[in-house]
Parts: structure tokens; C-alpha cells; sequence
């Protein structure tokens, strides 16, 4: 097997840094692989420590085939940052497993995402290939699934497909219709449109939204494993564009257990059961924060 290179993003969090590489290293297949960490540089003084903490720890990793740490002597930010690095090595290699500082995956992620990349290199509806899935009822959908969101808790894509990648709110906001948006915001699901429109504003700079976009556009499928592969230990507030919550991560393939999953499918289409149970997971998350929103705003109106 020839295998994928694993591109690594870190910023200011020491903790989170080690809880993702020390996990990787676990990795049976780890030795075999090479290791590219993309370390930002500080935003100001109050990152200036932390930034410096992690590129120490950095210095010390071992247990791959080759590391190799390209220090940032500007702040990039987080977008740009991943979306130079991204570009650059998947079109050196052809191919790229990537993941944030916050991202903690199973032992045998490395193996499912490298097979998962040889498998359906030639398919050239599958566009993305994700380590994390919503928690959902895995029973009776196999062990993979295919549905249009991309997500980028640990992925993997190739050079042919990244290429098409653009960020450009504008054009795109010109570009979509309204029953575009509505199949782009999961068929009225989820506002996964307003982080373009946030964009555009300048309110936030992401990156995942115009990926997900891209494939959107494509008409192209993401490959998802139906329990997730990796948990995100960074819903703590750490992050630069994440809140605090644990209501994502459920583990149920065993950590330590070496775990066969079959990528077989029967046809390259959408999965609608699957999309069916992620829809009704996000109708009864946003159901709650409602709830919890209208009781906090009952309590601040003012007087």
C-alpha cells in the first residue's frame, strides 16, 4: 500500500497537540508514514508562549517514518494556514490524510483512510473521504455509508479532486440558487449557507464551508465510516472557531481492538437512511438549543 502522507495544523494548545499526535503514534501504521505538521505562528503576545510550548513539544515527536515542521513566521490564521499547507503537499503526493491539533483518532484510522484513498481513487464521484460521523444508529448501514456533507474532523482527499478548491464567497453566493441552498442546507436542515454569507462579511474565516461547497457544486460524495473513527477532544472553547460541547463525540468501535470495516458498496449514491437519521439527529439538536435559547432569553429581557 502506498501510503497517504498525514498533514498536521497546530496553533497555541500544547495539551490538545499531544492528546492527537500521541494517538497517531499509536497508529499501526504510523511508521510507514511520513508526518508534515503546519505550526501557525503567534496572533499576538497572549499566543506568543503557548505557540512557542508547542513547537518545543514538537521537536520531540518520533514513531513515523520522517516529521517534517514548517514553522509559520507569520500568522497565517487557521484558514489560510491549512488551505496553503493542504494544497501543497496533496499535490506533491496525490493524495493527503489531514487533521487539526484537536483531533483524536482510533488505531486503525490510518488504515481505513489509506485503504478508503486506494479503494475509490478511480471513483470519481467520491471526493472526500471523513474519520468522523454524526452520532447516529449505526444498525443495518454497513460500515461505511455516502452522502453530500463534507466534514473535517480527520479527512483525506486527493490531488484531482482538491484541485477544483476555491474560496470565493462572492461568487459563489451569485452562483446558488435557492433550491441549491436548500439542498446545500441538508433539504432545510441545518444553515450550513450562513458560514458563506459569514465569510463574505468578514464576521468569521473558515475554510471546510468552501471545501463542502466545492464538492456540493461537483455533484460529488463524501465517504463517511458509520461509527465515528476519531473524537474531537477541542469542543472545550480552545479553539479558534469551535464552542464547548461534548454532544458530538460518541465512541463506539472499541479504541484499542483492531477493527475490520468493510468499504464495500452496493451502489455510489447517496445513502438516504443514513442522510434520514442525521437529519433527524440535527432537527432534535437545534430542537434543544431552541428551547435553551428562548428559556436564557426569557431571563435577560430587560425590564
Amino acid at each position: 500500500m502506498n501510503l497517504a502522507p498525514i498533514v498536521l495544523f497546530v496553533y497555541n494548545r500544547p495539551w490538545h497537540t499531544k492528546q492527537t499526535v500521541e494517538a497517531l503514534q499509536k497508529n499501526e501504521l504510523a511508521s510507514d508514514s511520513e508526518l508534515f505538521i503546519f505550526s501557525d505562528s503567534w496572533k499576538n503576545d497572549n499566543d506568543k508562549s503557548k505557540v512557542l510550548e508547542v513547537r518545543e513539544y514538537l521537536k520531540t515527536i518520533y514513531g513515523f517514518k520522517k516529521v517534517t515542521i514548517i514553522e509559520r513566521d507569520k500568522n497565517w490564521g487557521l484558514a489560510n494556514n491549512i488551505i496553503d499547507g493542504v494544497t501543497k503537499i496533496v499535490n506533491e503526493y496525490g493524495k493527503i490524510i489531514v487533521l487539526e491539533d484537536d483531533i483524536v483518532a482510533s488505531p486503525y484510522f490510518l488504515r481505513f483512510m489509506n485503504a478508503a484513498l486506494d479503494s475509490y481513487e478511480k471513483e470519481k464521484k467520491i471526493w472526500h473521504i471523513s474519520g468522523w460521523t454524526y452520532p447516529i444508529d449505526p444498525d443495518g448501514l454497513g460500515d461505511v455509508f455516502l452522502w453530500r456533507v463534507m466534514n473535517c474532523w480527520g479527512w483525506a482527499t486527493w490531488a484531482d479532486r482538491w484541485n477544483f478548491f476555491e474560496k470565493k464567497p462572492h461568487e459563489l453566493i451569485a452562483k446558488f440558487s435557492k433550491r441549491d441552498i436548500y439542498r446545500f442546507n441538508l433539504d432545510g436542515t441545518e444553515d450550513f449557507w450562513a458560514q458563506v454569507k459569514d465569510n463574505l462579511c468578514e464576521k468569521i474565516d473558515t475554510w471546510a464551508i468552501f471545501w463542502y461547497a466545492t464538492i456540493f457544486i461537483n455533484n460529488g460524495l463524501c465517504l463517511n465510516p458509520t461509527v465515528s473513527l476519531v473524537s474531537n477532544v477541542g469542543l472545550d472553547g480552545s479553539g479558534v472557531n469551535c464552542c464547548s460541547t461534548d454532544e458530538f463525540n460518541m465512541e463506539s468501535f472499541p479504541r484499542e481492538k483492531p477493527v475490520y470495516i468493510d468499504l464495500n458498496m452496493e451502489r455510489i449514491e447517496e445513502n438516504t437512511e443514513a442522510l434520514r437519521r442525521i437529519k433527524r439527529f440535527i432537527r432534535k439538536r437545534n430542537s434543544f438549543l431552541s428551547r435553551i435559547s428562548k428559556k436564557i432569553n426569557k431571563y435577560l429581557k430587560p425590564i
